[in-house]
């Protein structure tokens, strides 16, 4: 079983992810901003808290090091999940926002990569999950930096999954749709409607007929951190109920 670091763990999806991949016997590592509290979740799977803004290089560095001394091991496994989310009409948006998004969401991702890649390099291999999301296949209009920023991580994992290969690290994305989240209901406070509403909206153009829980984006994780699939190598794993791979 390796070292697993998440980032985004005090969001729904982390906190998902982390709890399947301790399910399995890795050891989680719960990356979020400091001012964001793992404690209790730290405590549930026996892990340990990684505080920084992955925004930070020097901040993700000095966390992956102490990760790494606490644990007496590299970390095997990334999940790059941290992610700044914010809608506005793109002639409203404000360009200090729309560029904290990009550091985050793929800033962030990259200097995560980079720090645990010395180690999966040292250790013999490694796997990194970075998630995307539709919007950065499709777009999203109203969040046109989330929808590049995860258009970035899409090709990133293609890119770093032809680098990095070689040296034993898989990397590969997951690109969900909408998830059934608390982020969710800030999302819906933004059109002005209700959480029911907005999810019920985002449902009827899902052919599968639902919003995906975390539970099940994180199984999807799970599937992509299993060591136990070499092959699979810059691969985009469309989990969104049909919304892109079932157009006509």
């Amino acid at each position: 079983m390796a070292v697993a670091l998440v980032t985004g763990a005090a969001g729904g999806l982390g906190a998902a992810v982390a709890r399947r991949l301790a399910a399995d016997g890795h050891r989680v590592a719960l990356n979020d901003r400091p001012d964001r509290d793992v404690s209790g979740l730290v405590r549930e799977l026996d892990g340990l808290a990684a505080p920084a803004d992955v925004a930070d290089p020097d901040a993700v560095a000095a966390m992956v090091a102490e990760v790494e001394s606490v644990t007496g091991t590299h970390v095997g496994i990334l999940v790059a999940g941290a992610t700044h989310l914010t809608t506005a009409p793109f002639g409203e948006h404000d360009p200090g926002d729309w560029w904290r998004v990009i550091d985050v969401d793929l800033g962030g991702t990259f200097a995560c990569a980079q720090a645990v890649m010395p180690g999966m390099v040292e250790r013999g291999g490694g796997r990194m999950v970075l998630i995307a999301s539709e919007g950065g296949l499709i777009g999203m209009p109203g969040a046109t930096a989330c929808s590049a920023a995860k258009a970035g991580i899409v090709t990133l994992a293609k890119s770093l999954g032809r680098e990095l290969a070689p040296l034993g690290i898989a990397v590969n994305a997951i690109a969900p749709s909408v998830i059934d989240t608390p982020r969710l209901a800030a999302m819906a406070a933004d059109t002005g409607i209700s959480a029911d509403e907005f999810r019920a909206r985002q449902a009827a153009r899902v052919p599968l007929g639902r919003v995906a829980s975390p539970a099940e984006i994180a199984e999807a994780v799970a599937f992509l951190a299993d060591e136990r699939m070499p092959t699979l190598v810059g691969q985009i794993l469309h989990a969104d109920g049909g919304s892109t791979r079932a157009r006509a």
